[in-house]
């Protein structure tokens, strides 16, 4: 017997806005979870994938399985969004979902529709009871209190449904708590970090940003992340390297240590291997130490709109049609693809762009060319294949709240509390560009046969802790010393600048008896990480050019490469300094010719 689809619609009117509602009512994990969903069971296994990222999932209700096949969810952020079930048992055959957020004067009318159509008498009975009544009053409720926390613009992280501490949690947390204040950490930022372990979210607290939680806080992002690395010594927080996918950006390792990692890493939804970089695919987040609290790892859906926030829509097309979608575009670059399809469109959103393009998906490929469209254009999308596809528009840029690796690793404050952190020995992985500099104290034989060995032993000790504070000050690492020489590491050029003439200055002021010149050169490019000696090291064409340059300071002097000197931070640096360009060749790099800039204070 074919039961006829039911169909209920709800409409609520909302005072926050359509851009903050949306972090929550599309926070769909969430949203099942506080609407009292049972956890869900992947039922197709790891490594096993079905066609546009259609998933198999199962739950128990009351004892009883109920398995569905459930098509992706599409979206407009921050407009709509749905998701369609077809179920493989259980009273009902299909149960389609959509939410719609309109803005008003005022605040958002959210429309939320559900069509539900029964596969048995059972099915036809509870449906107007459970989805009728019961959830339209539960949703009204969870939608109600969506709304007033995004009005107070908080964050989900903030407000547990339910705080379960491990035996002897609290008392554990208070003795962190001591111990990060006798290190000297802030107490303001202590208090937030202690209240959020004590009252957060469990799920939000699986993975925190420390990024994310600091632009929240209106804190230092670098005071929030020194903070959480001291946290996890001091027990209170673990920490995990997650490697993500470079499509859909899912966490598709989680590794406790560096060592863990394994390549190449494989991403069961966009069907692909890669090899993760430190640069953007390499992601530190932390979570409770269980010794504190218990943390819920249960997923109550999967894939839902704000598990890939830099994805704006989400689109599923039927072969040979097409779909007309108006966006609200942010001014940026965006890249159109189909899941089950090699390459994608470019597009290029800003004022003067198109207000309306079509873009074809076909199996011949896509067109070269980088489109250029307004900020609310209209796209039409054609699958002109004959097999149904996911069209996705993303975000090309990757979020700047991303804790990367390849930042971390240049911490002074990581690589003096995780000095064993290092890759497995023989692995190599790339780290972007970073900048490189090396150190060498002038004449420092000299110094050893003039004043004797252990006094002059003392002034080369002292120097590596006046250079070693200069450069953690400006967010760089010392990666090793050789000799009375120092290798450091920096993300960006002007910081390793300002570093050494803070060091070049102390010294001198420092040691006015017998005054020590400190030798030093700066090179930025890319850089390979890899495990020396059980530590994380860096090698490459830019470190050993760094080398180099420092070969050719005086002492009263700093060597930039062009790399450096071109950076538009150090142009601001340079406007108050002397500069001179000098052509020359680098041992080890006979066949070329380097233009390095010699810098006077």
């Amino acid at each position: 017997m074919s039961f006829k689809e039911l169909h209920y619609r709800w409409e609520w009117k909302f005072k926050s806005q359509p851009e903050a509602l949306w972090t929550w009512v599309a926070d769909t994990n969430h949203f099942n979870r506080d609407a009292g969903l049972p956890a869900l069971e992947n039922r197709l296994g790891k490594g096993n994938r079905l066609a546009n990222a259609k998933r198999r999932l199962r739950l128990m209700v009351f004892g009883t399985p109920l398995e569905y096949e459930e098509e992706p969810f599409e979206w407009i952020r921050p407009r709509r969004f749905g998701v369609v079930r077809h179920y493989l048992s259980g009273p009902l055959d299909t149960f389609r979902q959509s939410a719609e957020l309109i803005p008003e004067e005022g605040g958002t009318r959210l429309i939320y529709d559900v069509w539900v159509k029964p596969k048995n008498i059972l099915g036809l009975i509870s449906t107007p009871i459970q989805i009728g009544i019961l959830s339209r009053r539960q949703f009204e409720t969870i939608f109600r209190r969506y709304d007033k926390l995004a009005s107070l613009q908080r964050l989900p992280i903030e407000f547990p449904a339910h705080v379960e501490f491990a035996p002897g949690g609290r008392e554990r947390l208070q003795v962190g708590r001591d111990r990060l204040l006798t290190q000297g950490a802030g107490r303001a930022l202590v208090d937030r970090l202690i209240e959020t372990l004590e009252r957060g979210d469990a799920m939000a607290l699986a993975r925190i940003r420390p990024y994310a939680l600091a632009d929240y806080w209106n804190a230092p992002r670098r005071a929030v992340l020194e903070l959480f690395l001291r946290a996890t010594r001091a027990g209170l927080l673990n920490l995990q390297w997650d490697v993500l996918c470079p499509m859909c950006r899912g966490a598709k390792q989680k590794n406790e240590t560096l060592s863990d990692l394994r390549m190449p890493v494989h991403c069961d939804t966009c069907n692909i291997d890669f090899y993760a970089n430190f640069e953007s695919s390499v992601e530190l987040t932390f979570h409770p130490n269980p010794a504190i609290r218990s943390i819920e790892a249960s997923e109550f859906c999967v894939a839902g709109p704000q598990t890939t926030p830099h994805i704006i829509a989400q689109q599923l097309i039927a072969p040979r049609s097409s779909r007309a979608l108006t966006l609200p575009l942010e001014k940026g670059r965006y890249r159109l693809r189909a899941l089950e399809l090699n390459g994608g469109q470019l597009i290029a959103a800003d004022t003067h762009g198109d207000a309306a393009v079509s873009v074809k998906a076909s199996d011949s490929g896509w067109a070269g060319d980088e489109l250029r469209v307004a900020l609310t254009p209209t796209l039409n999308l054609e699958n002109a294949t004959t097999q149904e596809q996911l069209l996705i528009l993303e975000r090309i840029a990757w979020s700047d709240q991303s804790t990367t690796a390849a930042e971390v690793t240049a911490l002074q404050t990581f690589r003096d509390l995780f000095a064993s952190e290092a890759l497995r020995p023989g692995d190599q992985i790339s780290v972007g560009s970073l900048t490189i500099m090396f150190t060498d104290l002038k004449s420092s034989t000299q110094l050893y046969r003039e004043i004797g060995d252990a006094p002059a032993f003392g002034l080369v000790m002292d120097h590596f802790d006046v250079l070693k504070q200069a450069i953690a000050d400006e967010g760089g690492a010392v990666v090793k010393t050789i000799g009375d020489a120092v290798m450091a590491v920096f993300q960006r050029p002007a910081p390793a600048l300002r570093a050494i003439f803070k060091a070049q200055e102390k010294l001198l002021k420092s040691s006015a008896a017998r005054p020590l010149k400190l030798k030093a050169g700066i090179h930025y490019g890319s850089c390979i990480a890899v495990n020396l000696n059980d530590r994380l090291d860096y090698f490459g064409t830019t470190v050993n050019a760094a080398s180099r340059l420092v070969e050719l300071s005086s002492g009263n002097d700093i060597i930039l490469s062009s790399a450096v000197r071109d950076d538009s931070e150090v142009q601001e640096i340079l406007r108050e300094l002397k500069a001179e360009c000098v052509e020359t060749n680098l041992k080890g790099f006979d066949k070329e010719t380097f233009e390095v800039w010699r810098v006077y204070s």
